[in-house]
Parts: structure tokens; C-alpha cells; sequence
């Protein structure tokens, strides 16, 4: 079911900001007790692109253009509480998350999607296709590993959880929403710059971004679910999510990550196969970042939709 843009206080008016002109169309969907704001293109099988952290939509909009001319229906959403999203006051936890995601699919009259997803987003498509496999036709994931690597990296290698700190310093109370948003989100430039490979992002990008950040309670809100994948970590909730995230990956898997991506190590994300029962392709892309499908769009969107179009990817 899709929701009209209405109102002072719709998510196309907190969006505004993020509701950026391009060959894509924009409009909300209802999924999940909540509304999300969707830039969508093409038509064909479903390809639904999830974005990270301290990103939106818009880091999708090359491979949104590259996969509708390769015949699929390329929708980018914008994750609860980010770009033209609802900011709710709770359900940020990765299990919630997951079925906003699947919501969607379902909102959007698909069988099924293929998901993409980029940091959190990678995270989240992780959890998605072990919680609703027969929502998830083909998983890929970029610049993160499978969850319970992700646990076991930063509880047990030094250099990932330094190279992971950032995580650490969000478990403060409101600080780190105020350095996030503080100076017209200059911290969300740093970040992208220190992130990136020797192919740094646009300076227009990056201005885009730091506005998105700017759009009250967004910086909060992107916060919120790596306080909870931290806090989590003794309590119940997140033990059990943990044993759950167990269950194998039983859809065709391809992991992308750039070889001298500084904030989630190689050796981090490699090996996450462990937890896939299907065939699995593992690529690294040399020279590049924590960003792969915006350093290098060509190479990232030419991999992702030759392996969409392999009827049988290769272990």
C-alpha cells in the first residue's frame, strides 16, 4: 500500500531535503507501522538497495539508473528514521529493522527481492534473509560481514574494534547526535573523507549528505540501532538475536568489499560464507574504500547485475 506526501509533518516534508530531482520517481510506503520514503525506477525483478551510515537513498542513485537499464525495478529506500523516512521513537533494534525492509517488499505487490545492502543496510539484508528467506530472492552485501562476524570482530580483534571506535563512542548519552549534527554536520564530511579510498566521494555528495543529517531527530535516529547491536550484546534480546542469526543463508550470495576499506577490516568481513548454505561469491575490489558503489560505480554496478543476470552464481 503506498501513502500519499501530505502534511507539515509527513515524511515528504521532513524530507524535503532528501527528495532530490532525478529520472527516479519518489513516494511513500506503508509497511510495518510505519511510513518510508522510496526513490524507485525500471521495471522487472525487484532489487531493493538499502543504505548505511551516515548516508540516505541518494548513494544508490547510480546503481538505481544502471539496474533499470538492465531491466529490473531498482527501488532505494530510506531506513527508519533517515532522509524521507518516519522518525519513531523506538524500533531500531536489527529484527524490526528487517521487517521494515521485508514490509516494504510486500507493500510494494513483489513476491520477493533481491536485497543490496551497503553497511547497516549490509546488516540488515544479512538478518532479512535468515528471519523472511522466502522474501529474499538473491542477497549482496557490501562493506560488511555477516552479524555474528561482526560480534565476534569487535569483541575479539583489536584492530576492528579500533577501526570500529566510532560504534563504541555512540553508546554516549545525546553527544554524539550533537557532534554529528554541529556545524552544518561536519563530522558526517570527515567521516566520509577519512572512510573513503584514494577516490574520495564528491564534494556535492558529501554536501548532500551532511543536509540529510541536518533534518531533526535524523542524527538520533542513526544512532540508535548501533546503541542497540552494543548494548544488546549481554542482555537477553541480543543473545537471542544472536543464536537466531545461526540459521544459515540459504539464497545466492555475493560479498563485496574494498580492499583498503578503513572502518570494517577485510580480514572482518571475509569468511562470512561460513554462515551461507548456497552459493557464495566473495569479491574485492582493489583501491577502494568503505564505498565502493560510489569510488568506483562502474566497476560495483557492473559486478552486482552480471552476477543478478547468472542463473546459476558460482560458489
Amino acid at each position: 500500500m503506498t501513502v500519499p506526501d501530505s502534511g507539515p509533518g509527513s515524511p515528504a516534508a521532513l524530507g524535503s531535503p532528501v527528495r532530490l530531482d532525478g529520472p527516479w520517481t519518489h513516494r511513500d510506503v506503508a509497511a510495518n507501522g510505519a511510513r518510508f520514503h522510496i526513490a524507485e525506477m525500471g521495471d522487472g525483478p525487484l532489487v531493493m538497495l538499502l543504505h548505511g551510515f551516515p548516508q540516505f537513498w541518494w548513494t544508490w542513485r547510480h546503481q538505481l539508473t544502471a539496474l533499470a537499464d538492465a531491466g529490473y525495478r531498482a527501488v532505494a529506500m530510506d531506513l527508519r528514521g533517515v532522509g524521507g523516512s518516519d522518525r519513531t521513537p523506538r524500533g531500531y533494534d536489527p529484527a524490526n529493522l528487517a521487517l521494515d525492509i521485508t514490509g516494504v517488499v510486500r507493500s510494494l505487490g513483489e513476491p520477493d527481492a533481491a536485497l543490496v545492502g551497503h553497511d547497516l543496510g549490509g546488516y540488515l539484508a544479512w538478518t532479512a534473509a535468515v528471519m523472511r528467506p522466502k522474501l529474499v530472492r538473491r542477497l549482496a552485501v557490501s562493506s560488511m560481514p555477516h552479524p555474528r562476524r561482526w560480534r565476534s570482530a569487535m569483541l575479539s580483534d583489536f584492530a576492528q574494534s579500533r577501526a570500529g571506535s566510532y560504534v563504541w563512542g555512540f553508546q554516549r548519552p545525546w553527544i554524539p547526535e550533537r557532534q554529528l549534527v554541529a556545524d552544518d554536520a561536519a563530522l558526517v564530511g570527515e567521516l566520509l573523507e577519512n572512510w573513503s579510498g584514494p577516490r574520495p566521494l564528491e564534494e556535492e555528495a558529501v554536501d548532500v549528505y551532511r543536509r540529510a543529517m541536518c533534518i531533526p531527530s535524523t542524527a538520533h535516529c542513526s544512532i540508535e540501532p548501533y546503541r542497540w547491536m552494543v548494548r544488546s550484546l549481554a542482555r537477553p534480546d541480543g543473545i537471542q538475536f544472536n543464536r537466531r542469526m545461526k540459521r544459515p543463508v540459504r539464497v545466492p550470495t555475493l560479498h563485496l568489499h574494498g580492499s583498503l576499506d578503513p572502518a570494517m577490516r577485510t580480514r572482518s568481513a571475509a569468511g562470512s560464507g561460513e554462515y551461507v548454505e548456497a552459493p557464495y561469491r566473495w569479491r574485492l575490489f582493489d583501491g577502494l574504500g568503505h564505498f565502493p558503489h560510489e569510488e568506483d560505480p562502474v566497476a560495483f554496478s557492473n559486478e552486482l547485475i552480471s552476477w543478478l543476470k547468472d542463473p546459476e552464481p558460482d560458489r
